[in-house]
């Protein structure tokens, strides 16, 4: 295998190129092209086709690992690697024209990511990093903010889309940081919230529901910014457990305890 540091600038080309063919199909698109996945789920052939683009490249780049694939073009059986894609992540914003939407790339060695690229599309900005490295913004170095309380603390968050059992837990947590921080956003991407939090413009993230093609470069980038990453528990179950908060490091313990008192 190639070092790591040339394998992400590898993966950073390839996502970039990615997004240069999102833009593209962007133009003109159709909702005519849109599958419904399940309740608020979508995909379009622009997914697909880019996943498989994506897939077909890192086959080249590695030929010895797996696949995690958000859209199922290819699977792992127990590889020691596995390649974890989003081609799309925010295809609700994409078929209806809005910003953020990204491609999210990592790769696990077992169950550590070593690797993780976000390229998001519309602003053309590459957030990528790699076990041990920094972490970066299209050739810049990055890092978390350094604001000290949740109270000077700008949130994001995802809305759940299909699984509401914790709805109330949900917004009984939107109340309380509504009237206790800076504000809140939604953007409709955990990759790019994740790449927005370790470069300084988020403080938190939290949300549940997620998966693995969502979270797993994203966290990398945020940990190599200086940030802290967790599931709900404090643990480290955040790539396959389906929920993640993820702060600067200053606000991390305290953040959490609010997050925990509500779910």
């Amino acid at each position: 295998m190639k070092n790591l540091d040339e394998l992400t600038s590898d993966v950073c080309a390839l996502a970039r190129n990615t997004g240069k063919f999102l833009r593209k199909e962007r133009e003109g698109f159709s909702l005519s092209r849109v599958e419904v996945k399940g309740q608020n789920n979508f995909v379009s052939d622009v997914d697909k086709n880019a996943e498989k683009q994506i897939v077909a490249s890192l086959r080249g780049l590695l030929p010895e690992a797996g696949f995690i694939a958000e859209e199922g073009t290819a699977t792992c059986s127990n590889e020691r690697y596995r390649w974890v894609v989003d081609p799309l992540d925010g295809t609700t914003n994409f078929i209806h024209g809005l910003a953020p939407y990204a491609v999210s790339i990592a790769l696990m060695d077992g169950d550590e990511v070593v690797l993780g690229v976000v390229h998001e599309a519309v602003a053309d900005e590459c957030f990528y990093a790699w076990k041990g490295s920094k972490a970066f913004l299209n050739g810049r170095e990055i890092r978390v903010s350094e604001a000290a309380t949740v109270e000077t603390a700008l949130v994001a968050t995802g809305f759940p889309y299909y699984n509401f059992e914790k709805i109330q837990r949900y917004l009984n947590s939107l109340n309380y940081f509504m009237q206790r921080s800076h504000g809140m956003r939604r953007l409709g991407s955990a990759a790019t919230d994740l790449a927005y939090v370790a470069c300084g413009r988020f403080e938190a993230f939290y949300e549940y529901s997620l998966q693995p093609w969502d979270v797993a470069a994203g966290s990398l980038i945020v940990q190599q910014a200086g940030g802290k990453v967790s599931d709900f528990s404090g643990g480290t179950s955040y790539i396959f457990g389906q929920e993640l908060v993820s702060t600067n490091a200053n606000i991390y313990e305290e953040f959490l305890e609010i997050v925990k008192k509500h779910f």
